[in-house]
Order: C-alpha cells, then structure tokens, then sequence
C-alpha cells in the first residue's frame, strides 16, 4: 500500500468545470491568472461544492481576499478527495499561487501548495516547501508536510524525524496515523494497530471522510492481523461515516473475496470502481468477476483499465500489467519513470516486479532485497521476493519468502494466491508442481514463474 494512497492521494482522471479551463489554458500555452481561474463560477450542490461556491464570493467581493484564497485552496482539495478528480487539486494550487502573488513567501500559501504537490506526486518540490516551512516556522502541520514528501521518496529516517516532531508538537489523529504507518513499515503490526485505533477514535465528525479513512486503515491492519470479523465491523463504522466510500467498499470486496465469497464480492467493488476510477479498484473486481465466471465482464473490465490505467495510476498499472504479462515493456516504462519521482519500497518492489517479467532477474533480485530491507512485512513484497528467487534458481530464498507471504495470503488476490501457492509447491518439490487446468492453459508444457494462471 503506497504512503500517498494512505494519506489521500486518490487521483482519478475526470476533469470537470473550472478544472477543465485551467487544463485548456495550459494546452493552450495562455498566460494563467491564477486568481481568474480560482474564482471561475463552480457548479455542484453538494456541502463542499456550495462551501467552494461561497468562498469564491467572499473572495471576489473582500477588501482582502486572501484569508478566503487560502480557505478556497483547502476547499477544493476537499473537493479533490472526494471527486477523485485531480483538476481540484490543481485549482487548490492557483488559490495558492494566487496568495503569494501578493504576499511573497506566505507560509499558509506554502502550505497548501506543498500539499497539493504531495497529491500531484511532485515529492521533491513538495520537499522543498516542507524545508522551507519547517525552517520559517516549523509548526506542526510543516512538519506533516515533510515528513509524508520524504516518506514517499523513500527517506524514512529522515521522515520518522519529522513525524516524531508532528507528534510532539500536536498529538492527535494525524500525527497518530501517520506513526502506525512507520510501525507498519517496519514490521510492527501490533504497534500500527494500536495507533491507527488511537487515530481513529480521536477522528471526529467534523471531517467524516478522514474518520472513514482512519477506520478503513485499521480495517486493513486488523485483517493483515487475520481478525476478519473485527476488520468487517470497522468497514461498516467507516461506511456509516461516509456511504459509499470507495476505500470501504473496496476493502469490503478483497474480504469477501478472501472468504470465497466471489459472487458476493462483486456488488461493492462494481461500486468503488464506478465512483473511483483507479487502477486498483478495476483490477481487484476484474479478479472477482472471473472468480465469479463472469469472463466477459471481467474482459470489459480490463479493457478499461488497460485504456487508462496508465493515466489514473502509473504504479498499480505497472504492477498489474507486470502481474498479467499484457506488455511487459510499458510495465517497465512506467516503474522506471515512477522511480525517478518515488523510490519507496512499494515503487523498488514495482520494478523488480515488472523487471522479473521481462527476465532482468539480477535487476530484479537488486530491487527485491531493497523493497524488503526496512523490514515492511508485507504479502504482496514477500510473494514478489520469492517468484523472483525462485525465477533465479535460489529455492531455498524462494521458499522462505512464500512461506512468509503464505502466512499473510488472506491480503492477495485470488489470482496471487493461488500462483503462490502453485510456486511454493514447486520450490518445496524442486519440480513443477501440479498441473491444474488453468496452470495447462497458461504455462503449457514448461513451468512459467513469470506470470498469474488465471489473467492471462
């Protein structure tokens, strides 16, 4: 799971309204009047939508607009968040670039860019303002901001420093949650559950979507954790703060799905792909319709997500088309470029993935021990790892590290499971293991540890 994921970063592709004028400015090479295009009218009659139209009023209308600019910014992010539509962030950063047109070096201007370029996967930038604040003022949100542009760039040390220094500062469900991540990451299932429940029940009502959120988190730990039932009752705790949330649904899927409950699975996955159009979701209710023998859905599915899953998210698609071997060189193309910006241990484990099917296994093995060396005890790295040993001949690595993506199988996909079991087998016999239909259909007379049995 990647860090912007946890912490919002939820792009989607859909561009609408003042979100659509700024794009066609841009592709149009026009001079940009960052405030002109904030306070471009917004349509919508939703809360967040009528508090967007509200402040672009005020904003207009006051002596000083500026406290509304910076207000307007964190609207539309709000916007952003629950749209999935990135235009809004892009319309939080004019707010921004609009306030430090009058006030150079405004701190809260700093702020929200440096928050809208974490969203935009701009690490490095996004680092920079974080420096920058934390050296002007150093308040704890600065700190935030920090932290979560290095962690995405892979300087967790560097990150659990500012983080430490968030939690000093301002205890409480944003410092929390963000230090159950590094108890995750590190191996501590124990200590990230016990924080994200501190996270989660100090989340309140007045921001439901980041309750929800909290709870999803802990959902998904409490289920790594093998508690099915207490990660059940925090999804339906995180729907109730907010219905129809496609990270709840989407959990709600993968659970049932690990209970062979395929069929029923596919109700809130079609959901959570309908209202988010990330790769994940699309890939993840792929796999229960073909677990549910609906093949030609299934197949309009990944028409779709091959369509745009590079644009949505180039490093889920990179793993899936690494994952289902549909073309291994843009699977390649896109981890490579996702490195440049992201080198986190799920981005390293995204190449040595895509890498392992184009039969760059000494790369591969490279990027696998470096995706593995915090010590993140997680299934998806652990399953990679050990295919990849295996594809190098190295048994008894290989084994090990199934063994230990075995113990954590319920957080893979059927698909996963069911090649890493059929991988186990073979490491443990030193001979090709038992040849089911789908194994026939796939890797024919020869064992093939490049790619899943039933996607292909």
């Amino acid at each position: 799971m990647a860090w912007g994921d946890l912490f919002r970063n939820r792009l989607g592709r859909k561009v609408f309204g003042a979100a659509l004028t700024l794009s066609a400015l841009v592709a149009s090479g026009a001079s940009i009047d960052p405030r002109a295009v904030a306070l471009v009218p917004h349509a919508g009659d939703g809360p967040v939508d009528r508090a967007i139209q509200d402040l672009q009023e005020r904003a207009r209308l006051a002596p000083n607009p500026l406290p509304y600019l910076e207000r307007l910014g964190w609207a539309f992010v709000a916007k952003a968040r629950s749209s999935y539509d990135p235009g809004f962030y892009k319309l939080a950063e004019q707010c921004a670039l609009s306030i430090e047109a009058e006030k150079p070096e405004s701190a809260e201007a700093l702020l929200l860019r440096g928050h809208v370029l974490v969203n935009l996967h701009r690490f490095a930038e996004a680092e920079a303002l974080g420096r920058q604040l934390v050296s002007q003022r150093g308040l704890p949100f600065d700190h935030a901001l920090l932290g979560d542009a290095l962690m995405e760039q892979g300087k967790l040390a560097e990150a659990i420093v500012s983080y430490q220094r968030l939690m000093d500062q301002k205890p409480g469900p944003q410092a929390y949650s963000r230090a159950a991540h590094v108890r995750w990451l590190k191996g501590d299932l124990a200590g990230a559950i016990e924080l994200m429940s501190m996270s989660a029940g100090t989340s309140g009502t007045w921001d439901r979507e980041a309750a929800a959120w909290a709870h999803v988190r802990l959902a998904s730990y409490e289920l790594e954790a093998d508690r099915p039932q207490t990660a059940s009752r925090l999804i339906e705790a995180a729907l109730a703060f907010q219905p129809d949330y496609p990270p709840a649904l989407l959990l709600r899927g993968r659970l049932l799905l690990t209970q062979g409950k395929h069929l029923e699975a596919v109700s809130p996955l079609r959901l959570a792909a309908s209202l988010n159009p990330l790769p994940e979701h699309h890939w993840v209710l792929a796999e229960a319709l073909k677990a549910a023998g609906r093949e030609e859905e299934a197949a309009r599915v990944e028409a779709r997500l091959l369509q745009q899953g590079a644009k949505d998210d180039s490093r889920t698609f990179s793993l899936y088309l690494a994952t289902t071997g549909k073309n291994l060189a843009v699977a390649v193309r896109l981890a490579e470029e996702e490195l440049k910006v992201r080198s986190d241990v799920f981005t390293l484990d995204a190449l040595a993935w895509a890498y392992r099917g184009a039969g760059r296994i000494q790369e591969a093995q490279v990027l696998s021990a470096r995706a593995l060396a915090e010590g993140t005890l997680d299934a998806r790295l652990f399953y990679h790892a050990g295919v990849i040993a295996a594809k190098a001949g190295r048994n008894e690595e290989a084994e090990k590290r199934l063994e230990s993506a075995r113990v954590r199988e319920q957080m893979l996909l059927p698909s996963e499971r069911r090649h890493l079991r059929e991988v186990l087998a073979y490491c443990r016999s030193s001979g090709p293991p038992t040849k089911s239909k789908e194994w026939t259909k796939v890797h024919r007379d020869q064992v093939n540890l490049n790619h899943l049995t039933c996607m292909s």
